[in-house]
């Protein structure tokens, strides 16, 4: 049996198959183009057990086309993979015969590969984040040029409603006129933007059961429900409701030993997307819902607010769990008491 590590790179990627007892048969830098690397996997093809790719950020084109040509694939996940530390020499070649080995012991940490088409629409939500962080950024910078200028604040919405009409009123000399209104043209071009993606997203969820259930748990609306949808994916890859909320970023992590703190794991390890989106809920939920408020202080007055906000979110993710595994409605009492 053979096993295929990839290195991927930017413009390249280093190339290794070993056999049982990590021979290595091949070692080969490539370009990054799927014929060539088709072409070297092609003669041992029939004995190939799996081919190893890193989760790096341009993974998708070799990903999806090695899957398309019948290879066995897997997605490393890079955050869970630590090379021995007393190495004295470590390359591309050394990493990539790694995950052919780690892959051969049956200890590979992998990440999920995602059906492309799904992908593609959970990539669309992200670039709606992305948008709004942007036009976040402009509101901001509106919000201080009229304080600098005025000594007093626009409300957030007002100054989505602001015109260059009304800019030109306030009599502010040309170099800051001109400032807002550039700060506002660009955030009317991004909001159209948003606008639309929005409307997508939106027909693309609404047939979901799924969206319908996570939009009766409390705290969360339209926009976190398709969130936490296309982040999550299919409920099943996830075993029980702990690998769930760990997943999520909800969960502490701490190494033990002999009943001592001996330090922390990664912690970044997990989706930040769901982290962020659970928090949102989170802070939602203690405004309007009076059970999760109750439960918030509670916890509050025993750690902090942070913990508390992050035990509010890891509830309502174990309760988004059970939900989406046997489609049961939102139970306020179950969740929160």
């Amino acid at each position: 049996m053979l096993f295929c590590g990839i290195d991927l790179h930017s413009n390249n990627c280093f190339v290794v198959i070993s056999d049982d007892d990590d021979r290595v048969l091949y070692s080969r830098r490539l370009p990054n183009n799927l014929d060539q690397i088709c072409a070297a996997l092609d003669p041992y093809r029939t004995n190939l057990f799996g081919v190893v790719v890193e989760s790096t950020y341009n993974w998708y084109w070799l990903v999806d086309g090695l899957i398309d040509a019948g290879y066995p694939l897997h997605l490393a996940n890079t955050t869970a993979i630590k090379q021995y530390d007393g190495l004295k020499h470590r390359g591309d070649e050394s990493d990539a015969r790694h995950l052919a080995h780690i892959l051969r012991l049956g200890l590979l940490p992998e990440g999920h590969i995602m059906p492309q088409a799904t992908r593609a629409v959970r990539d669309l939500a992200r670039k709606r984040m992305q948008l709004v962080q942007q036009r976040t950024a402009h509101i901001v910078s509106i919000e201080t040029c009229l304080a600098q200028q005025t000594g007093g604040r626009l409300s957030t919405n007002d100054v989505k409603q602001l015109t260059d009409a009304q800019v030109d009123a306030m009599s502010f000399g040309a170099a800051e006129s001109m400032g807002l209104k550039a700060n506002l043209a660009v955030m009317q071009a991004l909001q159209t933007q948003i606008d639309a993606i929005e409307k997508a997203l939106s027909t693309h969820c609404r047939g979901n059961p799924g969206y319908r259930l996570l939009k009766t748990v409390s705290g969360i609306g339209p926009i976190l429900a398709t969130v936490i949808l296309l982040e999550t994916g299919s409920i099943e890859r996830f075993a029980d409701v702990g690998n769930y909320a760990s997943y999520c970023r909800c969960v502490g992590s701490v190494h033990v030993s002999n009943g001592k703190k001996k330090g922390e794991g990664n912690t970044k390890n997990g989706n930040r997307y769901l982290a962020w989106a659970y928090v949102e809920a989170a802070n939602f939920a203690i405004r309007y819902c009076e059970p999760a408020r109750k439960f918030y202080q509670r916890k509050k007055a025993k750690r902090n607010s942070i913990v508390a906000i992050k035990a509010v979110a890891h509830k309502l993710a174990r309760a988004c769990f059970h939900m989406l595994k046997t489609g049961e409605q939102f139970s306020i009492k179950r969740c929160f008491t």
